[in-house]
């Protein structure tokens, strides 16, 4: 059985008209929900395993959370390459024995957040990735999980094309 099936047809016609009241009378927006995807990484895998598995994981589900959104696929290029620049970072300073991550879209920003990292982020002269992510996200940090390691994640903005 369906909702539809279940709902009386008179209730279904009421909720209807007032949708279209409530559309008629003032434009009222919706809050974007946020769209997100998680991965999660064993121990067997090397820094470099992880990376690829995690970056063509995300590759085949990212452009879906996007949809029609702006400059999609140049954000998703941006993304992919922050993500494994990440993923290869905490995998070689695994803080726990699963490597984790996350991706989500908030219809301005796609954040993508990896962890468990046994020490804080090092500096970009230690590890040049992390120059390559300064320049595509608009904002990163790092702060402690509740398992003790560290998380970090990575603002990406989610421009209009340059017409």
């Amino acid at each position: 059985m369906t909702i539809s099936d279940a709902m009386p047809p008179l209730w279904a016609a009421s909720l209807q008209t007032t949708a279209a009241r409530q559309s008629a009378s003032a434009p009222q927006e919706l809050p974007y929900t946020e769209k997100s995807i998680e991965f999660r990484l064993g121990p067997e895998h090397t820094p470099i395993e992880s990376m690829r598995r995690a970056r063509a994981f995300v590759a085949m589900v990212l452009p879906a959370l996007l949809g029609d959104s702006a400059n999609a696929e140049v954000v998703v290029d941006g993304a992919l390459a922050v993500l494994a620049e990440l993923v290869d970072v905490t995998a070689r300073h695994r803080a726990s024995v699963d490597l984790g991550g996350r991706v989500s879209y908030d219809g301005e920003h796609v954040l993508v957040t990896v962890g468990e990292m046994d020490q804080p982020l090092p500096r970009p002269e230690e590890e040049p990735g992390l120059y390559l992510v300064r320049r595509l996200a608009d904002d990163m940090g790092q702060h402690r999980s509740d398992d003790g390691g560290y998380e970090t994640w990575a603002s990406i903005p989610v421009r209009p094309a340059v017409q």
